[in-house]
């Protein structure tokens, strides 16, 4: 009796592998540690880099500076962590995640130390924008392809529980912090999340390990999968929707501020989209397993897309909430979707190189999205233009997804066969 694992795409002729493992080591309780690790990487990166918003108004502040640039401390810092997202990809799938998560912990502890002693906003865009950048490129994308290594029949479900950790991080980063900014200012806070994240972050790369499986995946093959329609749609699509994305993490806590919010409850609405996420994250990446990758993606754009016409009729804080609550829900899918609709399309073999060149398109809408929604902002002294034209870009987004599903394979294999 033969074993034999195959992916939704056909495996690389070209690629190297080790012997195959025992069935048994996937989807075991060895394989839903890395799950487990994998969360608090990213309850840790993305619960620093989310609480973003809760800082604005401070820096902006004690610096002088307008809206504009102080959000582009924010979008350099998720262009970084875009860009680097296909490098550390490719370093975790040839050196193994342990060594890329342990550097991606020092570097973000480093740029937020130094940046909780800077003068100048702009150095601001040097340490905070590489420090956190490279922290979140080492956690997200190496630890999203070890999980999905690890499992062959809950694969779908374990990425959505994993990325789940996002959520999370997102509903205590911004309250935990900027309760500690009102009691110890917004230095000293960028201090203590400093020791926070670079503890957290070695804990788990000393608890990661390299998939049972390792593959050194075809170039040829990878560029081919770059090059493909079908990637062609999930990255303008992702272009898109990241124009508009990150808007919200930035803007929505001033945007409630101007309308009669306390301070606390209006970093609180980072909080609930990051709540909804949860629910987006977890329950759609279970769903997945059944109803289909893709159809879903489609959907969590859809919701995501529509949430902007709720923040354009905004006025009172219980429809700030409802935003929140439908925009992270579709924020939700759209993070724990997109490792599985790349698993599906491409298969898992060089999951972490084209994942990682997905996520470059984050970094382009980053650096376009809160910038120019700060400069509309400032120069018109509302924010309702600039939600009207996120709103327009948001439905774009959805839009170039309708052709996706007839790139699909024709006939998906079971994830595990035994002959």
């Amino acid at each position: 009796m033969k074993a034999s694992i195959t992916d939704a795409g056909a495996p690389d002729a070209e690629a190297s592998r080790e012997p195959l493992p025992p069935l048994e080591l996937f989807d075991s309780p060895r394989a839903w540690r890395m799950v487990a690790a994998a969360f608090v990487a990213m309850f840790a990166t993305y619960g620093v880099a989310y609480s973003f918003g809760a800082f604005f108004k401070p820096m902006a502040a004690e610096f002088g500076a307008e809206r504009s640039a102080t959000s582009a401390v924010f979008s350099i810092t998720v262009l970084v962590w875009c860009v680097l997202g296909p490098f550390t990809g490719h370093l975790a799938d040839r050196l193994g995640p342990r060594i890329v998560v342990a550097t991606g912990a020092i570097g973000m502890g480093l740029g937020l130390a130094l940046t909780s002693m800077i003068d100048r906003l702009w150095l601001g865009y040097l340490t905070y924008g590489l420090g956190v950048g490279v922290g979140v490129a080492c956690a997200y994308v190496p630890m999203v392809a070890v999980v999905g290594g690890w499992f062959i029949r809950r694969r779908n479900t374990a990425l959505g529980i994993a990325v789940a950790g996002i959520g999370f991080g997102t509903v205590f980063g911004a309250p935990i912090a900027a309760a500690l900014i009102a009691r110890l200012g917004w230095r000293a806070t960028y201090a203590l999340f400093a020791i926070a994240a670079t503890v957290v972050l070695l804990g788990c790369a000393w608890v990661v390990e390299r998939p049972p499986v390792h593959v050194t995946p075809s170039r040829v093959r990878l560029a081919d999968a770059l090059r493909s329609p079908a990637f062609g749609f999930l990255y303008a699509s992702s272009v898109a929707v990241s124009i508009v994305l990150f808007v919200p993490f930035v803007y929505l806590p001033s945007f409630a501020r101007d309308h009669g919010a306390s301070e606390f409850a209006s970093a609180a609405l980072v909080g609930i989209i990051g709540g909804a996420s949860v629910a987006g994250r977890m329950g759609l990446g279970n769903l997945a397993d059944r109803a289909g990758a893709v159809r879903l993606y489609q959907a969590s754009f859809l919701v995501l897309a529509l949430s902007y016409g709720i923040w354009l009729e905004a006025s009172s804080y219980p429809m700030m909430v409802a935003f929140a609550l439908v925009m992270g829900v579709g924020y939700g899918g759209y993070v724990a979707l997109s490792p599985a609709v790349i698993a599906h399309l491409f298969g898992t073999n060089r999951m972490g190189t084209v994942l990682g060149a997905l996520y470059t398109s984050g970094g382009i809408g980053a650096m376009v999205g809160p910038p120019v929604v700060g400069l509309i902002i400032d120069r018109t002294g509302s924010y309702r233009v600039a939600i009207a034209c996120a709103f327009a870009v948001a439905l774009v987004s959805f839009a170039l997804l309708i052709p996706l599903r007839r790139f699909e394979p024709a006939a998906t294999t079971s994830s595990a066969a035994i002959d």
